[in-house]
């Protein structure tokens, strides 16, 4: 968001206008209206802008009253001089998003002129706003600008009454205020107004005054003092001080005064408050002699004291030993000076003040008091009523025994200790004879027990605890050994109930034994409860485990029953498995020997066939503690009969459907069966079963997708080995095909080799070697691709190694006169492009071997061949004497060079590049082909 430069002082400028948030008046709506009629638009705009938002004084067409700045039209006009006008909103990119433009407003077009003041601010515009595209006409702008200077006019004329009424309230504040008061200039500090008070209190007219400077009325000693403070306080809008001044008379007043800059006038000026204060200094003058006088005598007591006043305890006077006593800073006591912060307990303050009251004088109280620390002490006070400073007072005087009194407490506060440890400790705690009788027992003991104290004198409380005989002398072999271990036991409590306790004993000098103790019960009801838990979790992580381990379906349902009756301690456990008609068969059982056995058993439920099992479907679990009270059909009670169920806990088995329709299906039941009498079931143990469904879930569709997987695989392999023996038939066709036509090519060379030697013309017999040589590189290729592994792909290495290697042999070259450089990057060619290449070789080697190196030159020819990208490149260079300057070499009588030409060009479909550099060099690329390509 962008700011005029002189942002700051702009906002400062605007405040004082004081005109922001006010209500709406006449003659700014007038101007608003007449700025929309002009220029004919339904929108027209007063608006200021502050820090935050542009605020609306007149509109016209909008119920809204400010928008925020980052996103106000006014935020840009006020950084112009002139009229902003913007034909298309949604044509400048400084709007093109703008909530204005964009949202239900669609504010397209805009022009504003900027509210600027005679000072040069900015403070908001005069704009008009259509919702279509469209521009002003010169006319337009110009009254548009009119009417902008009026609001200016009317914004003045505001601030004008405003600075007038505060002249007129200053004016009376100054005239009449009874202080003495003045104004002076901040620079020269000459007197500019002074009010009829300080005429009157100092001497001088007011024409005296107003030619005088503010040092003319300073004491010669306070001047450079004065001065200096000035120019400290130069910035600050208000401060105070305490002077001393000269009247006219000669008289040397002290005086405070408060401060304030001012503009005055159109003068940076100061508004000064004076208030007489010599009466008063004179007073505390006396009083710090009288003073003085007191503190000299009152140092030197040894003994600490204090002086109140009656009526209200408020501190006078404290000496230097009471200070130390109380750890009182001379600070401290200036900020909290009332008698109430020195005792401890605001009642003995009380009975003192009553028993002062009544015999005029206390001597040797006793009482706890408060230093400042916040510590406490014992004291004797003694308190006298007097008169201080015509004040009526008390004087307290203070003896520090808080030596002697902490002596005398202190084996109180010991005993009181270890009683309070007793009966306040959550542990029971019990004083045992050497006799094994108890003799003291603490509160705690009592609660948890049932027995008090005093029953342990009429009865035998320990026999009461422990009735078994073998029992209670394990106990008391226990409590007599002290050894300090912790023992846990089983105890019997007045009410019957037995606990779970744990004690230890700690044996005494004098033979006495302390036993300590604690109720465990609920501990070890966690615990058992957490051991369930863990059992439960462990029974979870085995039948998750079965399910990873096996997709064998009935392995994973005889495993899960099995734990699950170990588990819940039942009789019987049976997975249930309903078919299409809800007839079901118990396809799993772990029951209790003794007991009916179910498994197998094909059970026709009528009760599930005429929708009683409909709740099974929605998710419903039932855990049944007896089932003639749980409001079964009779159908379902014969049912339970006939297998002998007392209780049971039933959780269903839903398989989801899939994606394409939502929903569950019940495969069957998860059932507890306790046959030897009825049972209450906890809700773990239900919410056990529904969670071994969902993994019982996952292994039925497990193992019905494995089922499925297996079928598919099977008929997948079948598929493969029909597919893999009609590939090896074509591939034996394939390469008996390649064998033959290599085979017929030989016949074809044998035949050009047998006619060769009934020929006697060179020419003759060159044309049919030549020829010769081309059906010896088809043929290569053919014989390559019958013995390849692959029947689609040529080894490019070895084939064109061996080509060359034959051509070298057919043109009879001694060893070691022609090298022979071969550098080919591994890569497969394709049937059509092995052919073309070998060709090329062949021709380019066989015109290198011919003309390259006459009279049995020696040389080097290279081939090289490798990948760039998706092309292959194909390189194959002589150093021989090349090829004459004047030479057209793809326009040329020769056939072995057209064939070159023709073979990269049109079978290809490359580009070949002559290099005459050191020799004759053919650059050839081309496209890499597929198998399919």
């Amino acid at each position: 968001m962008l700011f005029p430069e002189n942002e700051r002082q702009r906002i400062e400028v605007l405040n004082q206008y004081q005109i922001l948030d006010t209500p709406p008046e006449e003659v700014f709506n007038e101007l608003a209206q007449l700025a929309a009629n002009f220029c004919e638009t339904p929108i027209a705009l007063i608006s200021l802008v502050d820090a935050e938002r542009e605020w609306f004084k007149s509109k016209i067409g909008v119920t809204i009253s400010e928008v925020p700045r980052s996103i106000s039209f006014g935020n840009y006009t006020i950084l112009q001089s002139q009229i902003l006008i913007i034909p298309d909103t949604l044509q400048d990119e400084r709007f093109v998003t703008n909530p204005l433009v964009i949202s239900n407003n669609y504010f397209r077009f805009y022009a504003g002129v900027p509210l600027i003041n005679s000072s040069g601010f900015a403070l908001g515009s005069l704009c008009v706003i259509d919702f279509s595209p469209r521009n002003l006409s010169v006319k337009e702008q110009v009254a548009l600008q009119q009417l902008a200077r009026q609001v200016i006019r009317y914004l003045e004329l505001h601030r004008q009454k405003l600075i007038d009424d505060s002249q007129r309230s200053f004016n009376l504040l100054f005239s009449k205020n009874p202080n003495p008061m003045w104004v002076y200039d901040q620079n020269n500090l000459q007197f500019l107004d002074v009010n009829e008070a300080a005429v009157i209190h100092y001497g001088y007219s007011r024409e005296e005054f107003l030619q005088m400077r503010i040092t003319d009325i300073c004491t010669p000693e306070n001047m450079h003092i004065f001065l200096e403070y000035l120019a400290k306080k130069h910035s600050n809008l208000h401060f105070t001080g305490q002077w001393r001044h000269r009247r006219k008379d000669g008289q040397v007043i002290d005086v405070e005064i408060v401060t304030h800059l001012i503009d005055y006038a159109c003068h940076q000026a100061h508004l000064v408050n004076i208030r007489d204060i010599t009466e008063h200094k004179q007073i505390e003058i006396t009083l710090q002699e009288s003073e003085a006088r007191f503190q000299v005598v009152s140092e030197a007591i040894p003994v600490p004291f204090i002086i109140s006043r009656a009526s209200d305890g408020l501190i006078l006077y404290a000496n230097p030993e009471l200070l130390q006593t109380f750890r009182f800073s001379p600070e401290y006591l200036i900020n909290r000076k009332n008698l109430l912060d020195l005792y401890h307990n605001l009642a003995d303050l009380e009975v003192l003040l009553k028993l002062l009251n009544q015999h005029g004088f206390i001597h040797n109280y006793e009482l706890q008091l408060k230093r400042a620390d916040g510590t406490y002490f014992w004291a004797i006070t003694s308190l006298q009523y007097f008169k201080f400073n015509n004040e009526s007072s008390i004087l307290t005087v203070f003896y520090d025994i808080n030596d002697r009194k902490n002596a005398e407490t202190k084996l109180q506060e010991q005993n009181e200790f270890l009683r309070i440890i007793f009966e306040s400790i959550p542990l029971m705690i019990a004083l045992i004879a050497p006799n094994g009788k108890l003799q003291w027992v603490n509160q705690e003991w009592e609660n948890i027990l049932g027995w008090k104290l005093q029953d342990c004198q009429t009865y035998d409380v320990l026999e009461a605890l422990y009735p078994n005989p073998e029992y209670r002398q394990y106990v008391i072999n226990f409590v007599q050994s002290a050894q300090r271990n912790w023992g846990d036991f089983r105890t019997q409590v007045r009410d019957g109930r037995l606990l779970d306790t744990s004690w230890t004993n700690i044996k005494l000098s004098n033979g006495q034994i302390i036993g300590i103790g604690q109720d465990i019960t609920e501990r070890k009801q966690t615990e058992l409860a957490l051991k369930a838990q863990a059992e439960r979790e462990q029974l979870m992580r085995t039948v998750a485990q079965r399910i990873r381990q096996s997709l064998n379906l009935q392995d994973i349902l005889n495993a899960t029953v099995q734990e699950v009756r170990d588990l819940l301690g039942v009789d019987r456990v049976v997975v249930y498995q309903f078919d299409s008609e809800m007839i079901g068969t118990i396809v799993a059982e772990s029951v209790e020997p003794g007991w009916t056995v179910s498994l197998g058993v094909e059970i026709h439920d009528t009760c599930f066939q005429i929708g009683a099992g409909v709740e099974y479907y929605q998710g419903r679990k039932r855990a049944i503690a007896n089932i003639y009270e749980a409001g079964l059909t009779d159908c379902h009670v014969r049912l339970l009969e006939q297998f002998e169920v007392k209780a049971n806990l039933v959780v269903p088995i839903l398989l989801e459907v899939g994606s394409q329709s939502p929903g569950s299906h019940l495969w069957g039941l998860l059932v507890a069966h306790q046959c030897s009498g009825f049972r209450h079931w906890e809700e773990n143990q239900l919410d056990l079963l529904d969670q071994l469904t969902v993994q019982l879930a996952i292994a039925i569709q497990q193992s019905s997708i494995f089922e499925q997987a297996q079928t598919e695989l099977v008929q997948k392999q079948k598929a493969q080995v029909k597919l893999k023996n009609a590939l090896a038939e074509k591939e034996v066709l394939l390469k008996e095909v390649h064998h033959r036509v290599k085979n017929n090519l030989q016949i074809v060379s044998s035949l050009l080799q047998l006619q060769t030697q009934t020929l006697k013309d060179p020419e003759v017999i060159k044309v049919l070697r030549e020829s010769q040589n081309r059906i010896e590189s088809i043929s290569l290729i053919h014989k390559n691709l019958y013995t390849s592994a692959n029947i689609g792909q040529i080894d490019v290495a070895d084939y064109i190694h061996n080509l060359a290697t034959s051509l070298l042999i057919s043109y009879q070259i001694w060893p070691g006169k022609i090298a022979l450089e071969i550098d080919i990057e591994p890569l497969n060619l394709n049937v059509d492009q092995a052919i073309a290449c070998g060709l090329v070789i062949n021709e380019l080697i066989s015109n290198a071997l011919k003309h390259a190196f006459p009279n049995q030159q020696a040389g080097t020819i290279s081939i090289a061949l490798r990948n760039i990208g998706n092309s292959i490149e194909m390189t194959i260079r002589d150093n021989g004497i090349g090829l004459p300057d004047n030479l057209d070499w793809t326009n040329t009588d020769s056939l072995g060079l057209s064939l070159v030409y023709d073979l990269v060009i049109e079978q290809l479909e490359g580009s070949i590049t002559l290099e005459r550099n050191h020799g004759t060099g053919f650059k050839i690329q081309f496209t890499q082909l597929t198998l399919h390509q």
